[in-house]
């Protein structure tokens, strides 16, 4: 059998293969609410054959939003919908997961389709963000409020009240988004964090807010549900967050309880100079791996299936994900196991149409 296609156990789920669907925001919520477009759109990758499907990021609070059409969990009310469409998607053998997160100081922008800029905090739709120094991500942006103790406070409090949330929506696995330049990567950067108490300066104490999220986040969720971290591995800048912290990080979050590295990397440095290729990021994947023993995710340009299926056979990670080429192809997993000569069960509705 292709190694894409091995079975992997995580605590008390198991993966039919190694496809999971990478977080995708789809800027498509009212007030934070999952909709019909989430539930076609999530549950079209469970019926492709994906193993693992994983919501966009959703916020842990309003201002936590990237935009306000984010998703959120920062109400009970959005529970409903979002039990709807994991219902939907463990029923056709997929597991899943849901993405917590927020923004920092690149909140309160437009979609991406109405030029993506930041919003004024006196217009519509727009608010006051928040990071962990002063600084805008983009030049004439508004500064962000420097979080105080009591802020801190607060952001721990929403993502330890967003996975039990998450937990009434039916989720399996909680992903915590500490990459792309939201506000635990903006903890975790010396470019975005110019703090002098315990949470800026050093490794440690850039870390810490992150180590207290997941700490927060397991007080509530079930030992045997796995918990993932997404993270940017490197800013592709010099004096900002590298390889080699990211696999001290992720040495220390394996011990406290976190099964697996979901690796990506950037946006944190507006134009940093990004070398673009075919799995691109996989290397980082696989160093996360080698250097800490956590399971790692490899994202980035996995467009074709015997691409992905190397990166599994040969030990670079453990799990790849699939954004784009979900988009292009919800049913990536079927084709791949077609090119690859792996049966795999259709949904019935689907059989006629097999290869």
């Amino acid at each position: 059998m292709a190694h894409l296609f091995s079975p992997l156990k995580i605590k008390n789920i198991e993966l039919k293969n190694r496809i999971a669907v990478s977080p995708m925001c789809e800027y498509s919520s009212e007030d934070g609410f999952a909709n019909d477009w989430h539930l076609i759109h999530l549950g079209s990758k469970a019926v492709g054959g994906a193993a693992m499907i994983i919501t966009e990021a959703a916020a842990v609070s309003p201002e936590g939003r990237i935009t306000f059409a984010d998703l959120g969990i920062y109400d009970d009310a959005h529970i409903p919908k979002l039990k709807q469409i994991t219902d939907f998607i463990h029923a056709h053998g997929a597991i899943a997961g849901i993405q917590l997160a927020h923004a920092g100081r690149k909140a309160s922008h437009k979609e991406p389709w109405t030029g993506g800029r930041q919003i004024p905090s006196d217009q519509q739709n727009g608010w006051k963000t928040l990071a962990p120094s002063p600084i805008p991500f983009a030049e004439g942006e508004e500064a962000p409020i420097e979080l105080d103790k009591a802020g801190i406070e607060k952001i721990k409090a929403d993502f330890k009240t967003a996975a039990s949330r998450a937990i009434a929506a039916g989720f399996k696995v909680i992903e915590l988004h500490s990459a792309h330049g939201y506000l635990l990567h903006q903890f975790l950067s010396p470019i975005s964090n110019k703090r002098t108490d315990e949470y800026g300066g050093s490794f440690e104490n850039r870390i810490r807010l992150t180590l207290e999220v997941v700490e927060a986040v397991l007080e509530v969720w079930p030992k045997e549900n796995p918990l993932f971290v997404r993270i940017s591995a490197t800013d592709w800048t010099e004096g900002g967050w590298t390889p080699d912290e990211s696999s001290a990080l992720a040495k220390i979050l394996k011990d406290k309880g976190v099964d697996l590295f979901d690796v990506s990397s950037g946006g944190n440095v507006l134009n940093a100079k990004i070398p673009l290729k075919p799995g691109y990021q996989v290397e980082f994947a696989e160093k996360i791996k080698k250097e800490s023993g956590i399971l790692t995710g490899a994202v980035g340009l996995i467009t074709k299936s015997h691409q992905a299926n190397e990166i599994i056979q040969e030990g670079e990670a453990d799990i790849v994900f699939l954004a784009r080429e979900m988009l292009r192809d919800p049913h990536f997993p079927l084709r791949a196991a077609h090119e690859l000569g792996v049966e795999v069960k259709w949904p019935v509705q689907y059989e006629r149409a097999k290869w």
